[in-house]
């Protein structure tokens, strides 16, 4: 059974960084693809980056080009997403996620964690 766990989300004022980690079960080399989305109320589901499990091609959402990183650490099973630059517009809950059936930016994950708020403040 798929397990994500995310973990480092918070409060911050605008301008500040934030750097969340999802714990993978297995090897992380098993999932074809990882990444993250966000929710906020009222808001439609966003795309925020992606990244395969082998080799180094990304892919990142408008709003987050130039201030968030996707990253992996394949010895620790953990993928992370650097946020710096925050914006109010940033706050929701984000999800780490895995295996996708499909394309970015609909990548279609079949698996996602509980999710982390983030809230960042003007």
């Amino acid at each position: 059974q798929v397990q994500l766990v995310e973990s480092g989300g918070g409060s911050v004022q605008a301008g500040g960084s934030l750097k969340l980690s999802c714990a993978v079960s297995g090897h992380i080399y098993s999932y074809y693809c990882l990444g993250w989305f966000r929710q906020a109320p009222g808001k439609e589901r966003e795309e925020v980056a992606l990244m395969f499990a082998a080799g180094d091609l990304t892919f990142y959402g408008d709003s987050v080009k130039g201030r968030f990183t996707i990253s992996r650490d394949s010895a620790k099973n953990t993928v992370y997403l650097q946020m710096n630059s925050l914006k109010p517009e940033d706050t929701a809950i984000y999800y780490c996620a895995a295996r996708c059936n499909g394309q970015w930016p609909y990548p279609a994950y079949r698996d996602w964690g509980q999710g982390t708020q983030v809230t960042v403040s003007s």
